[in-house]
C-alpha cells in the first residue's frame, strides 16, 4: 500500500502504529520496567514543554503577525494544554479532600467532574496521537526523492499584497526556481507553472505577480506557463493538471508548496488523479506551529465524520455513566 500509494493519511496512521507496536514490545521484551516508566514520565514532561513552548511562540507571532485566528493557534493550543495539565493537578489534590469528606453531594459532582476530564483527556489524546502521526508522516513524506526527469513544476500560489509576492510566496517561486535550473543542468527542460487566482485584495492574479517575479530572477518568458483561475490548493492542482494534458499525455510533475503544506496538497493532488509528488519551501520558525496546527485541523476536516463519531461516542458514555 505504502509504495502504490504514498499520499493517504491513513497510510501514515499504520506506519506510525506499527512503529509504535514495534518498539513498545522490544521494551516489553526486555522485562525493563523501569525504562517504560522512564519513557511514560519523559512523554509527560516532552508534553509540558511542548506546551510552555507553544505559549511562548503564541506570543512572539502576536508581536510579527496580524491578529487573524489562524495566527493565534500555537497560542490557543499551548494555553489548552496548560489548562488540562493544571485540571488533573487539581483534581488529584482534590481526590485527597474528597476522600476524607462524607458529603454525598460533594463526592458526586466530584465523580462527574472527574470523570468529564477523564472523557476531555480521551479526546485530547486521540487528536494529540493522531496530530503526532500527521507531523512524523509529513516530515517523512518530504524526504521522499521525485524523479529526475520533470516536465513540469507548478509552484502554487499564495496570497499577495496588492500586486507584491510576499516572503511566504517568495520561498516557493525560489524553490521552483532552484528545482528548474537543477533541471536544466541535467540537460532536461520543464516548464514552470504558476498556479492562483486573483483574491478580493489583491490587485492582480497571485499567477500574473509569480510570472513577474520568476521573470525577474531570470528565467525566459517561454518557460513559464500561467493558470489564473484556481482560488484553492484543489483547484490549483486540478485546473494545473488540464493544462499539462493539452501538451502531452504522458508527462512527470512535481508542484512546490511551504514544506508545512506539503503533505496536504498531496492528499488533493491524489483526488484529482495528478501523480506529482510535492517539494516543500522553506517557512520562517516562528511560523511554522501555528501553520502546521492550521494544516492538521484542515486534513481532520478531509475526515471528519470519523472524528464527529469518536466525539459523539465519547459524549454518550460520559452521559451513560455519569449522568443518567
Amino acid at each position: 500500500m505504502f509504495i502504490k500509494e504514498r499520499r493517504s493519511f491513513f497510510v501514515g496512521f499504520l506506519l506510525v502504529v506499527g512503529f509504535l507496536e514495534t518498539l513498545f514490545y522490544l521494551i516489553l521484551s526486555t522485562g525493563s520496567v523501569f525504562l517504560l516508566i522512564f519513557l511514560i514520565l519523559a512523554g509527560i514532561l516532552a508534553i509540558i514543554v511542548v506546551g510552555i513552548l507553544l505559549i511562548k511562540n503564541g506570543l512572539t507571532m502576536k508581536i510579527k503577525e496580524n491578529s487573524k485566528i489562524a495566527n493565534k493557534l500555537s497560542l490557543f493550543l499551548g494555553v489548552y494544554i496548560s489548562s488540562i495539565i493544571i485540571l488533573v493537578i487539581l483534581t488529584i489534590v482534590m481526590s485527597f479532600y474528597v476522600n476524607n469528606n462524607s458529603n454525598s453531594a460533594i463526592m458526586h459532582i466530584y465523580r462527574i467532574f472527574t470523570g468529564a476530564l477523564l472523557h476531555i483527556l480521551f479526546l485530547s489524546l486521540y487528536f494529540g496521537f493522531l496530530f503526532f502521526v500527521y507531523i512524523v508522516y509529513s516530515f517523512l513524506y518530504q524526504k521522499m526523492i521525485f524523479k529526475k526527469s520533470i516536465d513540469y513544476i507548478i509552484v502554487l500560489g499564495s496570497g499577495l499584497i496588492g500586486e507584491r509576492v510576499p516572503p511566504l510566496l517568495q520561498s516557493r517561486l525560489d524553490k521552483g526556481i532552484e528545482v528548474f535550473k537543477s533541471q536544466i543542468e541535467r540537460g532536461f527542460q520543464p516548464k514552470i507553472i504558476v498556479s492562483g487566482g486573483q483574491g478580493e485584495n489583491e490587485l492582480v492574479s497571485e499567477a500574473f505577480a509569480m510570472k513577474k517575479y520568476i521573470l525577474s530572477k531570470g528565467i525566459s518568458y517561454e518557460n513559464i506557463i500561467m493558470e489564473d483561475k484556481s482560488t484553492t490548493t484543489y483547484e490549483n492542482l486540478k485546473f494545473s493538471k488540464a493544462i499539462m494534458e493539452k501538451f502531452h499525455k504522458k508527462y512527470s510533475c512535481v508542484f512546490i508548496t511551504n514544506n508545512y503544506h506539503v503533505f496536504r496538497a498531496s492528499i488533493f493532488a491524489r483526488k484529482v488523479h495528478l501523480k506529482a509528488q510535492g517539494v516543500g519551501s522553506k517557512t520562517a520558525k516562528y511560523f511554522l506551529p501555528s501553520a502546521i496546527i492550521r494544516e492538521y485541523i484542515a486534513i481532520l476536516v478531509l475526515y471528519k465524520w470519523i472524528h464527529v463519531f469518536v466525539i459523539l461516542l465519547t459524549m454518550f458514555s460520559f452521559i451513560t455513566i455519569y449522568i443518567i
